[in-house]
């Protein structure tokens, strides 16, 4: 089973979820889900949007390729993840991707550049 790993009050990564760590996140009290899979990778959760909202949790789905992040992705990334009621895990396969997505987020938050953010994941070995 993948780690979910709390980054701060507002925000959690993992690897991709089973449905015992969905209810188990929705009884610890987050909000939301925000899947960056794409829906043609192996071992998805079937029905995943289904399940979590069943739990009564909000959940958005935003496929994203490591490749892909850019200024641009990351900042309709970074709307979703603002308007998402808070806590908020973010997910993705191995959570290499969601590591990446929430360093980027909250460096940008904090004023960095997104170009001195993206290079401080890259160094890191996250994308």
């Amino acid at each position: 089973m993948n780690i979910v790993r709390k980054i701060n009050d507002q925000l959690a990564i993992a690897g991709q979820i089973t449905l015992d760590q969905l209810k188990q996140i929705a009884d610890e009290g987050y909000k939301s889900v925000l899947n960056l899979r794409l829906p043609d990778e192996a071992g998805l959760l079937a029905d995943e949007q289904q399940k979590t909202e069943f739990l009564g949790l909000y959940y958005v789905n935003f496929p994203t390729k490591n490749e892909d992040i850019n200024h641009q992705s990351m900042l309709q990334i970074y709307q979703a993840i603002a308007e998402l009621p808070k806590p908020t895990l973010i997910h993705c396969d191995n959570s290499i991707r969601s590591a990446a997505i929430v360093l980027l987020y909250i460096a940008i938050k904090q004023g960095i550049t997104f170009e001195k953010a993206l290079q401080k994941v890259i160094t890191l070995g996250l994308i």
